[in-house]
């Protein structure tokens, strides 16, 4: 099967999309850090059923680890992600150096506010989302997509980014992919291939206490007394949580009676570590 091309500069990717372009077809961008799963190729895919062509970043971007976490230890699998992507069709893969991205004298940041600061994840990863915003608009300004797919098990990130495309005015349409699920229920992550064999099994206790506590919701029990059941039972399990928390699927602001007596759509969200590993995981409800 031939290899996917691999562009490294700026320069080659606009040279590659802008003749797509111009013949009139669409380019969709898929953004990642690589060590690609199969929640990767979905947005592969959903990037085909809606453009001619698809572009793949592979970019682990510093700016957006905080000095305590896990740049360095990141898998980078580069020769097999390509592989992957071949396999799914993918038309080319974007793969910058860090001085491509930044470059000497690089002094520019995305400020933010909104679904950004919830107090989800960036009341944990307060450098996170402003290093986030800033290579992803890097990115979409740097490819000029049609469309940009993300998928929602990274939930928080995904309002940020369409908060950032529009606002920005950047004429990108993000679309949010459904999270894909390991058949047991655990979201796939590119960090679960750290998970020791008994961690891999507990870690099964978040999704399961989410949709606990999402039914209970829906089946009228009181919020704060669902939320607290499950919080108990991942706390049990071995988990250091740091949040589970209801919030507005749009907005992710804080919900109270009003909200939930209209019916407006919600999201649950966790975030907890369970030995050296962290996870993050979300539910509609």
């Amino acid at each position: 099967m031939p290899q996917v091309p691999v562009v490294r500069t700026v320069k080659a990717l606009r040279a590659r999309v802008g003749a797509w372009q111009a013949g009139g077809e669409h380019v969709a961008l898929v953004p990642t850090m690589g060590a690609l799963h199969a929640g990767h190729i979905a947005l592969v895919k959903a990037g085909q059923r809606r453009a001619q062509h698809v572009v793949v970043s592979i970019f682990v971007n510093p700016t957006q680890f905080a000095p305590t976490e896990d740049l360095s230890s990141y898998p980078r699998t580069f020769a097999a992600d390509r592989a992957k992507l071949a396999d799914a069709g993918a038309d080319l893969i974007f793969a910058p150096t860090v001085p491509e991205m930044y470059p000497d004298g690089f002094a520019t940041t995305v400020s933010l506010a909104g679904p950004a600061a919830a107090g989800l994840e960036d009341a944990f990863r307060p450098t996170h989302f402003p290093g986030v915003a800033t290579v992803v608009c890097k990115l979409f300004t740097q490819c000029r997509p049609d469309i940009a797919l993300f998928g929602e098990k990274d939930y928080q990130q995904l309002q940020v980014v369409k908060h950032l495309a529009r606002d920005l005015d950047l004429d990108i349409k993000v679309i949010g992919v459904p999270t894909v699920r390991e058949p047991d229920g655990l979201a796939m992550s590119s960090r679960n291939r750290f998970l020791s064999a008994a961690e891999r099994e507990k870690s099964l206790v978040l999704y399961q206490q989410m949709q606990a506590a999402a039914s209970a919701i829906r089946a009228g029990h009181e919020p704060e007394a669902a939320l607290d059941a499950a919080r108990s039972a991942i706390i049990a399990a071995g988990f250091a949580l740091d949040y589970l928390a209801l919030r507005d699927a749009a907005t992710l602001a804080r919900i109270n009676g009003a909200a939930l007596l209209a019916g407006q759509p919600l999201r649950l969200l966790v975030a907890a570590k369970i030995g050296a590993t962290r996870l993050i995981d979300n539910i509609a409800v």
